[in-house]
């Protein structure tokens, strides 16, 4: 027998969209590089679309070294303004910058934590993700305690582009946080 497909509103028919939603989004990630790949990309969207960053994500992943986190901390000068240049990213100083600076960050948090994961599930209750019963997008908020909290840590450690609300989307986006709504037909796919 058929089953009706339903989806969160957000991702809308867009096909790269849909794909996200289907399969990543809310999923959680447990690998520092998908999170350091997230980390960049939610940094990039502060102020733009998600489906802007979406759409450049390969070249994302080609100028910032298949997310490499120990290549990125390590750009220089004339990588910043070769990518200014070249890439099909968008085409921001500080926010490429930033991400050279996020890296160094980022591996001095798995040092001190043992991995960027560690780090950020201390922040969550019994260190799991948070499955929130939404009944509509209307309902999902763009920030939480949580993502104050992290925010603001990672501002103090010297994070740029990562305030709470872009935390709290980078939180739904790596699973800390599984947001489908309830209707959804992938909200319990997630825990799997």
């Amino acid at each position: 027998m058929y089953k009706e497909i339903t989806r969160c509103q957000w991702c809308g028919s867009d096909e790269q969209y849909v794909a996200y939603h289907d399969k990543e989004w809310g999923r959680q990630v447990r690998d520092d590089r998908t999170l350091f790949e997230f980390l960049v990309l939610e940094s990039a969207q502060a102020g733009l679309s998600w489906i802007t960053i979406l759409r450049r994500r390969n070249a994302y992943q080609e100028a910032f070294a298949n997310f490499d986190v120990d290549e990125v901390a390590a750009y220089s000068n004339e990588t910043v303004e070769q990518l200014l240049k070249e890439s099909g990213i968008i085409k921001h100083r500080n926010k490429i910058e930033s991400t050279i600076a996020n890296a160094q960050l980022f591996k001095k948090i798995q040092v001190e934590y043992g991995s960027f994961y560690n780090y950020l599930y201390s922040f969550l209750p019994e260190q799991q993700p948070i499955v929130n019963h939404w009944p509509s997008l209307q309902h999902v908020p763009a920030t939480t305690e949580i993502s104050d909290k992290i925010a603001k840590d990672m501002k103090k450690k010297g994070f740029k582009f990562f305030g709470s609300t872009i935390c709290y989307a980078y939180m739904q986006a790596v699973g800390m946080v599984n947001d489908h709504i309830e209707t959804c037909s992938f909200k319990y796919e997630q825990l799997s």
